[in-house]
């Protein structure tokens, strides 16, 4: 039992619940203006782990069949039978109901709009059969994040957090290209839809770039609508920063430092922006 749940955290990848995680407590924050009690603390965590777990675990079971012909992906879990199609299920329905049940502890809102964040968890993993935009469709569901985090705080929707998931799509989809960027091959010759397989390599690093500009566009607009202080903007600047030295260190012809970009940069970035706005909120 012990290996099977190893098996089964190593597969939805759950410490990547860092990139989204952070963004749901900032929306929290920057909604209550305030340090909330742990109770939204709490429960804003485990609505996301239930949806990141979901997403993971849907995304890993209808891919299944393709990450078997992919040489990057062939050693998964699912394609080389150390799971089962049945267990990874119960682990997706079991996430869908934590969602759910964490909705309802937190507001109605969170309920009404819980459905449509489960059918784009659904809706991502087949988007990149027929189109392109795929990237955009995962920036959408991670956007839930901090429009989230608002709605779980205050029960309504204003401008702010909606110019946050915009700044979140944005960047999601910008460095979802650049992971895109390694099954190039894979996805041209298996005529499956990406930013790379469509544009070229060259072209989509132009396009994740132009995105994370974006990215900062939209995150200034929150912050002048919200006419936060100092740490903010620290935030921000540092995030500049790093979104930089992203794009710095991948070309079309040196992906070797793919993996640092995805993974530690990214993670830096959402890391950053919730404390600069923890340190806003208690100073």
């Amino acid at each position: 039992m012990w290996n099977k749940i190893k098996i089964l955290i190593d597969l939805v990848k759950f410490e990547h619940t860092l990139f989204a995680l952070p963004f749901a407590y900032l929306g929290m924050l920057l909604g209550a203006n305030k340090v909330p009690s742990f109770y939204y603390w709490f429960w804003v965590t485990m609505a996301m782990v239930g949806a990141r777990t979901a997403a993971m675990g849907l995304n890993r079971l209808i891919d299944r069949k393709i990450d078997a012909k992919n040489p990057r992906t062939r050693e998964r879990h699912l394609p080389k039978g150390l799971i089962s199609v049945y267990t990874v299920g119960w682990l997706v329905v079991f996430s869908l109901l934590l969602l759910e049940y964490a909705a309802y502890k937190l507001n109605w809102l969170c309920v009404i709009l819980s459905p449509l964040v489960v059918f784009l968890l659904c809706f991502y993993s087949y988007t990149k059969r027929f189109t392109w935009m795929s990237h955009f469709v995962l920036g959408l569901v991670e956007a839930a994040a901090p429009i989230g985090g608002w709605i779980a705080i205050t029960g309504s929707l204003s401008p702010a957090p909606i110019y946050i998931g915009i700044s979140i799509i944005f960047w999601l989809a910008g460095f979802d290209i650049i992971y895109a960027c390694q099954d190039y091959e894979f996805d041209k010759k298996e005529g499956l839809f990406s930013i790379p397989a469509r544009f070229g390599l060259e072209k989509a690093l132009h396009i994740s770039s132009f995105l994370h500009i974006l990215t900062l566009i939209f995150m200034v607009a929150a912050g002048i609508t919200l006419r936060v202080g100092i740490w903010y903007w620290i935030g921000i600047s540092a995030n500049a920063v790093l979104l930089i030295y992203e794009h710095s260190i991948i070309k079309p012809k040196d992906l070797t430092r793919l993996n640092m970009a995805f993974f530690n940069i990214n993670g830096y970035i959402s890391i950053v922006m919730f404390l600069c706005v923890l340190m806003e909120v208690l100073i």
